[in-house]
């Protein structure tokens, strides 16, 4: 295992070396055979990874360039707008059997407005606790709980927007959410299906891990 063709060893006035975890240079000689195979694997799969990470990265810089070739030439051609205002858009084959998703989601983050909300909030669930609404006060736990990153559950958020309660408490919190959102910026996903019939479920084209 311990030879000259070891991708990172250093030769040293005729002597081989790797670096170890904290920057000391170990003899060559001296590292267990394990240790070896197991830095000559991880090296391995790391080159692979690189090497298809450039690849999908190349591939979708090309799907982009060719759906905006697409919209271009329908927009020059036919005076027709494909695709959305935000820059969704669906191509499909023409046997609805292949189709090409691309979709543009907002980045969001919240303003100081969002915990005047959650005071309103708390005090109409204080005073409605007599009244039950067991259901909504779970659905304001799950808003609320931050995730690891420290992010509220915004899919959940969404939906507290749509309760319909006319409770002017009530409307000033979800007027308070509706100004604490910010958009900064936007990020796009460009995803594959297909199916091997029209009416068929469609199957995703996976390509990340």
């Amino acid at each position: 295992m311990a030879d000259a063709k070891h991708p990172a060893s250093i030769d040293v006035a005729g002597s081989l070396y790797l670096r170890d975890a904290k920057g000391s240079l170990v003899p060559l000689t001296a590292v267990k055979a394990a240790d070896l195979l197991m830095d000559e694997t991880v090296r391995g799969i790391l080159g692979q990874a690189r090497d298809v990470s450039a690849q999908i990265a190349a591939f979708k810089v090309d799907v982009f360039d060719r759906v905006s070739a697409l919209q271009a030439l329908i927009a020059q051609h036919y005076g027709a707008t494909l695709g959305g205002k935000k820059g969704n858009i669906t191509l499909m084959s023409f046997d609805g059997c292949q189709k090409v998703q691309v979709q543009v989601s907002d980045l969001l983050e919240f303003g100081p407005e969002l915990q005047a909300a959650k005071a309103l909030i708390d005090e109409c669930l204080t005073e409605w606790a007599a009244g039950g609404r067991v259901e909504l006060r779970s659905l304001v736990n799950r808003v609320f709980q931050v995730d690891k990153e420290g992010q509220i559950n915004r899919a959940e958020l969404f939906m507290l927007l749509r309760v319909e309660i006319s409770d002017e408490r009530w409307l000033r919190a979800m007027e308070a959410i509706r100004e604490s959102i910010r958009v900064i910026g936007s990020r796009t996903y460009v995803r594959f299906y297909q199916r091997p019939v029209p009416d068929a479920a469609w199957s995703p084209v996976t390509i990340d891990l």
